[in-house]
């Protein structure tokens, strides 16, 4: 039994994992997207005096994206938020006391702007955004997006956390 426990651990860990990359990695695509538009808007306002009313919107949105997206990569690697003098100050069950209150913490700051994140989705659902003429509703839905996979990345922590690299190295 325990074989087959390990087995399923692995293969949630390898999905929570992949899910986490693709996750960091579009909200990375995000971030360039956004710098590119916007020296895209310097050179159309100042080289051509023609300003584009669609680009600050974009980077607005793109931002948007890229915050909640790359927000996985905190969660898995533990660096979102952090007590590093309570973290070094306790050991054993004190520590993992602490490091699952911690979780606990983030897991439900994560739900509420999950369970909120669709509620301002639905509301927002006729609206468009002035410049781009998109659904507001596309940009918001970054909010429940984020919190679900930064939910994802967060078990994968508290399930199998990084290497602490203040802990003594036992092979040496």
């Amino acid at each position: 039994m325990s074989s087959a426990l390990a087995h399923i651990r692995r293969g949630a860990l390898t999905i929570e994992r992949a899910v986490t990359w693709t996750a960091v990695a579009l909200g990375a695509v995000c971030l360039v997207a956004a710098v590119g538009v916007g020296f895209y808007q310097v050179l159309a306002r100042f080289v051509l005096f023609r300003p584009a009313s669609w680009s600050e919107p974009f980077v607005q949105s793109a931002l948007i994206w890229m915050t909640y997206l790359a927000l996985c990569g905190a969660m898995r690697t533990g660096t979102l938020i952090s007590v590093d003098v309570l973290k070094k100050a306790t050991q054993g069950a004190a520590h993992t006391t602490l490091r699952l209150a911690g979780a606990g913490a983030i897991l439900v700051l994560l739900w509420v702007i999950l369970w909120q994140g669709i509620a301002i989705v639905w509301r927002v659902r006729f609206q468009t955004i002035a410049g781009l003429g998109v659904p507001a509703s596309y940009v918001y839905a970054a909010l429940p997006t984020g919190a679900a996979l930064s939910i994802l990345a967060l078990i994968g922590h508290v399930i199998d956390p990084p290497p602490d690299p203040s802990a003594p190295d036992a092979s040496s």
